[in-house]
């Protein structure tokens, strides 16, 4: 069996982070947003056991390698021959790697049949990553806790977005929170009609001076994503989308929305 698995990476339309507790961690209130950027996971029971990836800095150690030691203690997964095509840019706050695992979790699922117990398979995605979980819903989602508590959320009408990096800018996640904690700010978590990314309040000034730029080209809405660095911007079609990526001029790209149905489809060959 050879399947072709789609990852797509995310946005977050916005992200609210809360004091860190007891345990070092941060409970979130966000909105998830899957995008058709995407890597692309090639799954063959029948190929020479293995990771194999065009990207040369992928490491041995990887969210690809840890799902399937994670859902290896808990099925009877045949030997697999797995291949990726990365496209979408790493520490850049679009969840590449965690849609790579979910990829990955979701047809070792559909290799196995179906018998792994879908309580066993969020375990095993928020075990590898706190983003991952919601590569098993798609689409649109609220997520809470620490992203893992997901409420799926109706499909809106496909938008067009530029997703853009300023050049050489990364976001270190860990990097990222530390600058929050160290903050004086609200924390709290309520619902509210404020769409803010708390990460812009520490986010590199290229990150921000990008975000002006998406907006002075027209944006109807611009943000940070994730911890960064990407930043996105919604146009009001995919031709003008093209025409602000081309003025630009660095590092972007041209996506749309994806509804649920289409961010979790699987292909067989």
């Amino acid at each position: 069996m050879k399947l072709v698995v789609r990852c797509p990476a995310k946005i977050n339309m916005y992200l609210q982070v809360g004091a860190k507790d007891r345990r070092g961690y941060h409970p979130l209130r966000t909105e998830f947003q899957a995008i058709d950027l995407c890597d692309v996971l090639t799954v063959d029971t029948l190929g020479v056991p293995g990771i194999t990836c065009n990207w040369p800095d992928l490491p041995l150690d990887n969210t690809l390698t840890r799902a399937m030691r994670l859902i290896g203690e808990i099925a009877n997964v045949p030997p697999l021959a797995i291949h990726m095509e990365k496209a979408i840019p790493s520490q850049a706050g679009l969840g590449g790697g965690s849609s790579d695992a979910a990829g990955l979790i979701r047809a070792i699922d559909r290799i196995v049949q179906g018998n792994i117990p879908e309580a066993e398979l969020r375990s095993v995605a928020a075990a590898v990553g706190a983003d991952v979980p919601f590569f098993l819903v798609g689409g649109r989602a609220l997520g809470l806790g620490y992203g893992e508590r997901l409420t799926p959320l109706e499909d809106l009408p496909t938008q067009y977005l530029v997703v853009a990096m300023p050049s050489d800018v990364s976001c270190s996640t860990p990097e990222m929170f530390g600058r929050l904690d160290a903050m004086d700010r609200a924390t709290d978590l309520a619902e509210t009609a404020e769409l803010r990314n708390d990460f812009e309040l520490v986010a590199p000034e290229a990150c921000l001076a990008l975000m002006v730029r998406l907006r002075e080209l027209g944006a109807t809405r611009a943000g940070l994503t994730g911890s960064g660095a990407a930043v996105f911007g919604f146009f009001a079609s995919e031709a003008e989308a093209r025409s602000v990526s081309t003025a630009i001029g660095r590092t972007s790209w041209v996506a749309r929305t994806l509804e649920r149905s289409a961010s979790l489809r699987i292909e067989r060959e």
